[in-house]
This record gives C-alpha cells, structure tokens and sequence, in this order.
C-alpha cells in the first residue's frame, strides 16, 4: 500500500502548499545586485533579479524582509572578515556628523544600522527641525557642500509622505539625511523592510554600539525619543 504511514487527508482538506523555489531564487538574487552592484531600490533589484533569471512578470516575487534576509546572509557568507571593519567605519563616520548635528537630534537609521550595509551605501540619518533651511545653514557652517533632495516616507501604513533633506559627502562617506519637523521625533517612520516602525539610534545609543566589540545589529532599541 504506497500510502501506508500517511495520515488520510480528509475531504476538503488542501494539499500543503510546497515551497516555490523560485521566490527564494529571486531573493538571492536580488540580494546579489544590491550588495555587489549598490543599487538600493528593493523593487528595482526584484524586477532586475527577475529579469535575470528569466521567471518574467509574473514571477513569485519575494517580500522586502526576505531580502533583507537573504543580504544578511550573503554578508556573512562572503564578506564575513571586511564586513567590521566596513560598518566601524560608516558607524563612526556617522557619530562623527551625529555629534556635529546634535542640535537637529539626529538618529541613524538603515542598513548601516542594521549591519547589511555595503560599500555602495549611504548613511542614512534622520535629523528634526522646523526650518529645513537651518539644517543647510549648519552644514555651510562646518564647510560640508550639500545637495537638497526629497525623501519620501511612510508615517501610516495607507499614507506616504514626501520630506525634504540633504545628501552630502564628508568623511569619506556618502550621507543621505531627512529632515523631519521637531513633533515627529517620536514618531518613526515605517520600514519599507517589513513595515513597522524604523529602528533609530541616537548619537548616545550609537556610541555605546561603537563601544561594544562585535555587537549584535539588534543591540539597539527602537527610538525612545
């Protein structure tokens, strides 16, 4: 009897679903494009991963927290001994601007923070101010040149917000900031990873981490201010 030892499925009952090895295929992939190729767009490097593998459009895309699963892991695979070394790096960097921003409390955030930053990656920082303009006016001040740009973020899960800020170079890193009004401090935006609130770091939080040997990316806690 070849169905010996199975339990009998009763009427109604579905099939388990099996895993669709495609949608996996995809996240490695298109974990591959981001960390090797910089591009930061989770739905481009879906689209371009598809593409690639030839799964066309209607192919099982994965979620953005598989992806991001799947960057972790190919971090610690392949770039497991440059990897400190990369995130020391942009982490004091981004104390270092932190601390010459304190009046805008600024608080890191992205991958940088997480611990799946790449060479190709930007510190994100999130800065708070009424006046966007005084955020500019200090970043002439400490002689940094900067750029205005708009980021767009999602405060509610049905509503995206555009917001104005700055990209700017110093310290051999590449900086994307967003410059929030002073009543959103305590209000992070939403994760395009997997949608909940952002995970932020302050400059004292970030010191600490910068303290710690190896620490774990989840060693922060969630924004408290």
């Amino acid at each position: 009897d070849s169905g010996r030892g199975r339990s009998p499925r009763r009427p109604g009952q579905r099939r388990p679903e099996l895993p669709d090895h495609r949608r996996t295929a995809l996240a490695v992939e298109a974990a591959r494009i981001i960390q090797e190729e910089g591009l930061t767009d989770f739905r481009a490097a879906k689209a371009k991963a598809a593409e690639r593998l030839g799964l066309g459009r209607n192919a099982p895309l994965p979620d953005n927290a598989e992806i991001e699963a799947a960057l972790a892991e190919r971090v610690r695979i392949f770039h497991g001994a440059t990897q400190p070394a990369l995130l020391e790096g942009l982490r004091q960097a981004a104390f270092d601007v932190m601390r010459e921003l304190a009046a805008f409390h600024p608080r890191l955030v992205g991958d940088v923070l997480s611990g799946t930053a790449t060479p190709h990656s930007a510190v994100e920082l999130h800065l708070f101010s009424d006046t966007v303009e005084a955020v500019g006016d200090s970043l002439d001040v400490l002689g940094i040149s900067h750029r205005d740009v708009a980021r767009r973020h999602r405060l509610r899960h049905d509503e995206v917000e555009p917001f104005p800020g700055y990209r700017f170079s110093v310290h051999d890193c590449e900086f994307s900031s967003t410059v929030f009004p002073l009543r959103l401090r305590g209000h992070a935006p939403l994760s395009p990873v997997d949608g909940r609130p952002m995970r932020r770091a302050s400059l004292r939080e970030l010191g600490e981490l910068l303290k710690e040997v190896g620490a774990p990316s989840g060693a922060i806690d969630k924004d408290r201010a």
